[in-house]
């Protein structure tokens, strides 16, 4: 049922750009050879937070990217984990979310998404209601 909803969402053509969107007010950028998020709102860098991105065989793919769903609460049924504060932002289930592995935080460890702190998930989650779907936008850099 949740891969079904990515998947029709994925169908709406909605995910991945080459393209920037200079009308968004809340922008992250991931860099992965860092293993860094950096949120600015309106211009203005508010956060700088450690994340885990894509392990060998699961790379998270570099692009410019809109979210298109959330879940506060979610529970993968592939990867048996639960996935707080979850924003889908790649048509293939790639999104960042919250972390209970926080040890690992700071070095490639994940399936494809970005993981955060549960602390620094819930602020991400919170800014993208804010600023909404449209007034965001995903950079993910080597």
């Amino acid at each position: 049922m949740q891969m079904a909803l990515v998947l029709c969402i994925a169908a709406a053509g909605l995910g991945v750009s080459t393209q920037s969107s200079s009308a968004a007010t809340l922008r992250a950028t991931i860099d992965l050879s860092r293993q860094r998020m950096t949120v600015h709102v309106n211009g203005v860098r508010k956060y700088r937070w450690v994340v885990s991105t894509g392990k060998d065989g699961w790379l998270t793919k570099p692009g410019v990217y809109q979210p298109f769903a959330q879940r506060e609460k979610f529970y993968s049924q592939k990867w048996k984990m639960s996935l707080p504060y979850l924003t889908f932002i790649g048509q293939d289930g790639t999104a960042i979310h919250g972390t209970y592995l926080t040890k690992k935080l700071g070095r490639r460890a994940s399936h494809g998404c970005i993981r955060l702190s549960i602390s620094n998930a819930q602020k991400f989650y919170k800014l993208v209601q804010e600023h909404g779907f449209w007034g965001t936008e995903v950079v993910v850099k080597r």
